[in-house]
């Protein structure tokens, strides 16, 4: 049992700062073509008292002979069922940026509805609030019907993969179609608020890049009884990546989380 769950999580995360007496753990999630590179590195940039997870989805990387995922679900199952004795150990937060934002949201749900587990603090990055109608018309697009010259060029256009890469038709090939894979899994994603329902008690802040799409980020209020935050940084939808943005996001999400009290 014991090896399982070792190869489960030699394969679902990426700790490249381990951190045995950290207070807390950050669980990043990355965006739809994404992988663990630059957020597996934010576990250098974070204090001591934070340990960095980053997840590692179907497809890619160590994974790349996997089948991608086939649903939004399957993706919570996985993640919550490698890490739940992590997640009862110590207290954690989740980062999320774009497609990851929606996967941390609804492992969080689902860790809340099942197991009573909360995140001490829950960043997303990039997206709607998942209570929003903004969302609906974007899973209504059909990822089958679109060419890849369109989904190229829309890339192209929001960035997050170096240029130079972009030209090499192995990658371009590759991360056409992981992206398009986990658009579909996004699209299976939903998730209807009850009335009256406050589904969490934990702090949000939300951060998005001045130049990107705007977001219908109000939503977010209404899922937590604690604090919402949001910032804008300058940058478009990979804002993130620019050394001086990355710099302000770990310090305030340091900050954040050992103001949590823990």
């Amino acid at each position: 049992m014991a090896t399982t769950e070792f190869l489960g999580m030699e394969k679902l995360i990426v700790c490249v700062h381990k951190r045995q007496n950290a207070l807390c753990r950050l669980i990043c999630f990355p965006w739809a073509g994404g992988g663990t590179s630059l957020l597996a590195q934010w576990g250098k940039r974070l204090s001591n008292s934070i340990e960095v997870f980053c997840v590692r989805y179907p497809g890619r990387e160590t994974r790349l002979n996997e089948p991608f995922a086939k649903d939004m679900t399957s993706m919570v199952n996985e993640v919550t069922s490698v890490l739940l004795k992590e997640l009862q150990e110590k207290p954690f937060a989740f980062f999320g940026h774009s497609f990851g934002a929606y996967l941390s949201f609804a492992v969080a749900l689902h860790l809340k509805e099942k197991y009573g587990l909360e995140p001490v603090h829950l960043f997303v990055s990039g997206a709607h609030a998942p209570n929003s109608e903004a969302i609906l018309p974007i899973k209504s697009i059909s990822v089958s019907d679109a060419k890849d010259e369109e989904v190229f060029e829309y890339l192209q256009t929001v960035g997050g993969t170096p240029s130079v890469l972009l030209h090499n038709e192995d990658v371009r090939k590759n991360l056409l179609l992981t992206f398009k894979e986990d658009f579909r899994v996004f699209q299976t994603f939903s998730f209807e608020k009850a009335e009256m329902d406050i589904p969490f008690s934990c702090d949000i802040t939300c951060f998005n890049g001045g130049d990107d799409k705007p977001y219908d980020l109000q939503g977010w209020q209404e899922l937590t009884s604690g604090d919402t935050s949001f910032y804008e940084l300058p940058g478009g939808h990979f804002y993130l990546l620019e050394p001086s943005n990355e710099i302000f996001l770990t310090k305030h999400i340091t900050r954040c989380i050992e103001n949590a009290g823990l």
